[in-house]
This record gives C-alpha cells, sequence and structure tokens, in this order.
C-alpha cells in the first residue's frame, strides 16, 4: 500500500503515524510537506495528530488552507482513502471534507488518557477487520474533540450510518453530540476521528485494538 503523511507545522504524532503505517505494512510512507501543491501516487493519504500552526484561531483552520490541502482534496474526490486523526479530523472538518465542527472540550481542559470506543460501521475500507458493536480501546489527547453538528447535519450522518466510531458509554471524554468519535464523508473514503488508533497496535503500547484500522486499510488495497 502506498501512503503519503502529511507535515504541517506544529505536527507532533506524525512519527507515530509513520511508525505505525511502516510496522504494520511494512512500507514506510511518503513524508509530504504541508508547502507541497501535488501528491505522488497513493493509495492512502494521512493527516496526523498535533496542534498545526499552533491551534491559532481555530484548530485545524490554517492547515486546511495549506498549499497541499487541494491535492488531498481532489485526490479524496478521485477515491483515494484519507484517514484524519486528532488535528487530522479537525483540518478535514475545516476544509469541507466533513461535516461538522470540533469545539472546545466540555470541560474546557486539555483530555489525555485512554477511552473506550464503539465500532458503529464496519461497512468501509477503515473498519473491515472490527465486528460492528466491538469495543476498543484507543488513547486520546486533544484540547478540542467536542464534535458539534447542526441538527440537520447531525440527523444526516445518522440516517447515512456516516459514524465509525462512538465513545462507549461513561467514557465520552469532551461531549461530543450523540457520543460521536469518527465519521466517513459520503462516499466512505474519508475517515476523521479523534482517537488515536496508531497508539495501541502492539503489545509494547500495552494493547493492539487499533492495529486492525491498519489492517483494514491494507486489506481493501490488496484485494
Amino acid at each position: 500500500m502506498r501512503t503519503a503523511v502529511i507535515q504541517f507545522p506544529g505536527s507532533n504524532r506524525d512519527r507515530d503515524m509513520i511508525a505505525a503505517i511502516t510496522k504494520i505494512s511494512g512500507r514506510p510512507p511518503v513524508v509530504v510537506w504541508h508547502k507541497e501543491t501535488a501528491l505522488p501516487e497513493v493509495d492512502l493519504v494521512v493527516l496526523p495528530g498535533g496542534f498545526s500552526y499552533g491551534d491559532y484561531l481555530r484548530s485545524g483552520a490554517i492547515a486546511a488552507r495549506a498549499p497541499i490541502m487541494e491535492a488531498v482534496r481532489a485526490a479524496a474526490d478521485r477515491g483515494v482513502l484519507v484517514l484524519g486523526v486528532c488535528n487530522g479530523f479537525q483540518i478535514l472538518t475545516e476544509a469541507g471534507m466533513l461535516p461538522g465542527v470540533l469545539m472546545r472540550n466540555a470541560t474546557l481542559r486539555f483530555v489525555c488518557r485512554e477511552v473506550r470506543l464503539e465500532v458503529v460501521d464496519t461497512r468501509s475500507a477503515f473498519t473491515s477487520r472490527y465486528r460492528k458493536g466491538e469495543v476498543i480501546r484507543c488513547p486520546v489527547a486533544h484540547m478540542d474533540g467536542n464534535y458539534f453538528a447542526e441538527p440537520e447535519t447531525l440527523k444526516r450522518i445518522e440516517d447515512d450510518h456516516r459514524v465509525a466510531f462512538r465513545y462507549a458509554a461513561g467514557t465520552n471524554p469532551n461531549g461530543s453530540i450523540h457520543d460521536i468519535a469518527g465519521i466517513f464523508n459520503a462516499n466512505r473514503n474519508v475517515l476523521g476521528m479523534m482517537p488515536h488508533p496508531e497508539n495501541l497496535i502492539e503489545p509494547a503500547h500495552g494493547g493492539s485494538d487499533g492495529r486492525a484500522l491498519f489492517e483494514s486499510l491494507f486489506d481493501s488495497v490488496a484485494a
């Protein structure tokens, strides 16, 4: 699988993502700087976590307007898989590639801990290795992870089965509406999620619940 990881000023989980992709696929991703205007030919583009541009304005708002994002948007329109994790999710919403917005956590505090996620939908290249309703462990680390969408938008997301993950009962760390932790775009080739699956892929991490997301992606390309 050919993968590109986009780096923005302030990315701090890009190395974790690169390590996870390399370890699971056996092939290191291409690293693309935010000022580039073109992507190499790839099957997957990843927007990693971090604090792009120091989270000035709104989280992800400046990065969403970086030169490389036009190429990311065009790739998604062609059907290329795009994964945005944490700050990557924020960037995807700010770029209009996913609906809704990520607001300040309801507690107004940074949260860094492990949560439990319910796998809501397995009919995607990102989630096929999971079981519907399965509850997995996954770490979070964010200040602006409180997902919100207007009622009409939220109804459309729910009706179209575009919620990929929810925080399991009692573990919502940020106040996200409907406990939403990750959503797909309408074509289901773009996934944004706040938790960090790349940080729970092997016993050295204390568990491997995040590994199946990457294995699902690699399966989809090999199929």
